[in-house]
């Protein structure tokens, strides 16, 4: 027994000491501006795939650091650069798979960002820039925790260990099928942690045990062969403007919830949430009301949501007295765990065209799906996490679903059916992954890389 608290000490000093170094070298990286949209620079996601690799050869951990892409299935493009390091598990011990992503969301409107999105910023105990909590934070975790484990018991612990570092996760995964099968040998573990979702709050740990899915398409809707005057033809001839509105909003009942025939729910039980605390979290004004019906976190992780996140239209400043002929939208949907996204995507494409108004023309594209996911919470993996968790933070972790999708997730499923998966991360709710000002809470952060280095250390005990 002493010689277990010693070890578990030994980890837990190694961890702490080593969050200064995790930090710095977070906030390098944030400087990174790593984004894998084409319209962006994407030598950046290059100098990002080396600086981590570079960290990951550090550690002097892994037997072999690369870096490398897949081909995009279908195309002949390659994806983006991910990092992929291994070393192999001895004695009997298990073979742990640890992932996250160096890429990040496009900044947006930078006029919106109280301090520039790639410049890592301290204040009140967050550190703000893009990617400081998605998923740079994640992938400075892993590092942290394999720093402390390598500190803590020397360069002869038993673990096997994989590190994957993918390169496009914002941008959907594309090639990430495709790395999956040229790495089959070198990725294949016996418990995956992916680094790459939030906490119940910023003290409060949690593992994720569901995601809803996703739809993602281009809607094209089109009533005329050209524009015409507003004027002269306005009120005879519909124009692309009012069938879009019109179509669009069969999409939502009266309440806001989803009012397509065919989109499921799930019937789970879900913690107590109050309007109170939704308001806090997603900045929800006084007088502007909730959508959707039943308990709020089943509105989230349990029920579909449709949000058109893209328009082409005539901008304000560029506006003339014309009827539009054609108009597109992005549709992006969440679909509640257990459904597959191409029953949903189905689903409403035969809403949309049963529901085209005045006889508009409709055009799908760019449709890009992914399956939600149901972890199974029987395995021991879970229990060691768990108390991992608890060990760290100090707070026994919670469960919860989760209303993003992490669609990946369904090919690590596929490719390797017998390990078990844990889903975490380092965000909190005030975290404003994918928005303006983006940040890490600093606590939560030393707490995660605490927590993933005792999980490391329990799972090296362990005999298979």
């Amino acid at each position: 027994m002493s010689s277990d608290l010693s070890r578990t000490e030994s980890v837990r000093d190694a961890a702490t000491s080593g969050i200064p170094a995790a930090l710095a070298d977070l906030g390098a990286l944030v400087r990174i501006p790593s984004i894998a949209w084409p319209s962006f620079d994407q030598t950046q996601l290059g100098r990002s795939a080396e600086a981590i690799a570079a960290l990951v050869r550090d550690t002097g951990v892994f037997e072999s650091v690369e870096i490398k892409t897949a081909a995009i299935p279908g195309t002949d493009e390659q994806g983006q650069p991910a990092i992929l390091a291994t070393r192999a598990a001895r004695n009997g011990r298990p073979t742990v798979l640890l992932y996250a992503h160096h890429d990040v969301q496009p900044p947006g409107d930078e006029a919106l960002w109280e301090t520039p999105p790639f410049e890592p910023t301290v204040r009140d105990g967050r550190l703000y820039g893009r990617g400081a909590a998605d998923d740079k934070a994640g992938v400075m975790a892993h590092v942290a925790a394999v720093r402390a484990l390598r500190e803590a018991l020397g360069d002869d612990f038993d673990l096997g260990v994989a590190l994957f570092i993918e390169g496009e996760e914002e941008y959907g995964s594309r090639s990430f099928a495709g790395f999956l099968a040229d790495n089959a040998d070198a990725l294949r573990s016996d418990v995956i942690v992916v680094a790459d979702s939030g906490n119940w709050d910023s003290r409060t740990p949690a593992v994720t045990v569901s995601l809803r899915g996703n739809a993602r398409f281009t809607l094209t809707v089109r009533t005329l062969d050209h524009a015409s005057h507003s004027g002269m033809f306005g009120g005879a001839v519909p124009d692309a403007m009012l069938a879009t509105i019109r179509l669009l909003d069969s999409l939502w009942n009266e309440d806001g919830s989803v009012a397509v025939a065919g989109m499921t729910e799930r019937d789970a039980a879900t913690p107590e949430y109050t309007e109170a605390t939704l308001r806090e979290e997603a900045g929800l004004p006084d007088g502007v009301q909730p959508i959707g019906g039943g308990s709020i976190l089943s509105r989230i992780w349990n029920k579909p949501a449709i949000t058109v996140i893209g328009i082409d239209a005539t901008t304000v400043a560029a506006a003339s007295n014309a009827l539009a002929p054609s108009m597109s939208v992005v549709v992006s949907a969440r679909v509640a765990p257990g459904q597959s996204a191409r029953e949903a995507y189905e689903a409403m494409e035969t809403h949309l065209r049963a529901h085209a108004p005045f006889g508009a023309q409709l055009e799908f594209s760019d449709l890009d799906l992914g399956d939600g996911f149901l972890v199974d919470t029987s395995g021991w993996a879970v229990s060691a996490v768990r108390d991992a968790l608890h060990a760290g933070y100090g707070v026994e972790p919670v469960d919860i679903g989760v209303g993003g999708s992490i669609p990946f997730i369904s090919d690590l499923v596929r490719e390797f059916p017998g390990a078990q998966i844990l889903v975490t991360g380092v965000e909190d709710p005030h975290s404003r992954a994918h928005s303006p000002n983006e940040s890490l809470h600093l606590d939560t952060f030393r707490a995660a890389v605490l927590s993933e280095a005792l999980l490391l250390a329990d799972l090296d005990a362990r005999t298979l």
